[in-house]
């Protein structure tokens, strides 16, 4: 039990891939991918900025029992390269990134499962390839101008330029610093401060993000991260024919439920699932109860669907 009394979910296995590729990006990036699972339509999974996979660790094995799943990893990210152009780290050219992975696999019209900075991706791929999409799972995320909305205010949109001058002038004190937390203690750290649900998350998935986090370059991290606050999605959500899922954190401070309640209401026919007692890690913290809207979003809207096209 947590320290409210609250018992943990019983949660999947952790996923395994058996299949694993490497693909080359336009201006040559090399970026990694790992899938597993038949069937169709194809499922994607997208992360978030400093991530490489650990919040599906729960979702994908459900998601591959019936169909393929594939993830990859962002340039700079994971297994992937740096990025060879250091220009390119906009959120277009990771929605580029996603079509090389998508034409080297050869698969068609997928579902794009994304979380956090990644739903800002799933959008972008969807405005550059709107007949190539099945559907969209867009979970604790935004539409864009991610740096103004952290914690309902723009304080991180006003520091990262002096925190991206600091890493330029100073790359090697730069990355000496990033990462130099332990992981308990941002974990406590977080707790305390209501980021995480302690009584549900487990502090080994956290870990596996911050030491994910703190292995990246800092240069590529916040010149990302000022890319997606600049990115914006907004203008054209009316647009988005796509089947699509928002899933929203009641808790969430890093993309605040109004965000998703926004983006849910612009965008025709789209369902809106709020996960209660939840934070930005939803997904490792309720995955049980994640799954289960998922598959049936699948089942109802989208497998019918393309199998009737």
């Amino acid at each position: 039990p947590g320290h409210r009394g609250r018992l943990r979910e019983v949660v999947p296995p952790s996923v395994s891939y058996d299949r694993e590729h490497f693909f080359e990006a336009t201006d040559g990036t090399r970026v990694f991918g790992e899938e597993f699972g038949q069937g169709g339509p194809p499922v994607v999974l997208t992360d978030g900025i400093g991530c490489d996979g650990f919040v599906w660790r729960y979702l994908a094995p459900s998601l591959g029992e019936h169909r393929r799943v594939v993830h990859w990893h962002f340039r700079g990210h994971g297994r992937s390269g740096p990025p060879a152009d250091p220009a390119r780290l906009g959120i277009e050219n990771l929605a580029e990134d996603l079509r090389t992975v998508r034409d080297t696999l050869g698969f068609e019209r997928p579902v794009i499962a994304a979380h956090s900075m990644g739903v800002q991706v799933a959008l972008e791929y969807y405005r550059q390839h709107p007949n190539d999409v099945a559907g969209l799972v867009l979970m604790c995320g935004t539409f864009g101008k991610i740096t103004t909305t952290f914690h309902g205010t723009d304080l991180l949109d006003q520091v990262l330029p002096g925190l991206l001058r600091g890493t330029e002038l100073f790359p090697s004190c730069a990355r000496a610093l990033w990462g130099r937390v332990p992981a308990a203690l941002a974990f406590r750290v977080a707790c305390a401060g209501r980021e995480l649900d302690r009584d549900r998350i487990r502090e080994e998935d956290f870990e596996r993000y911050w030491e994910h986090s703190a292995l990246m370059n800092p240069d590529v991290f916040l010149r990302m991260l000022r890319a997606a606050g600049r990115h914006d999605a907004k203008e054209f959500l009316n647009d988005v024919r796509a089947p699509t899922l928002v899933v929203a954190a009641e808790l969430d401070t890093f993309t605040p439920m109004a965000l998703a309640d926004e983006m849910a209401r612009s965008i025709p026919e789209a369902e809106l699932e709020v996960i209660e007692d939840a934070s930005h890690a939803a997904p490792v913290e309720q995955p049980r109860r994640i799954v289960d809207r998922v598959e049936e979003f699948l089942s109802a809207r989208v497998t019918s669907a393309e199998a009737q096209r």
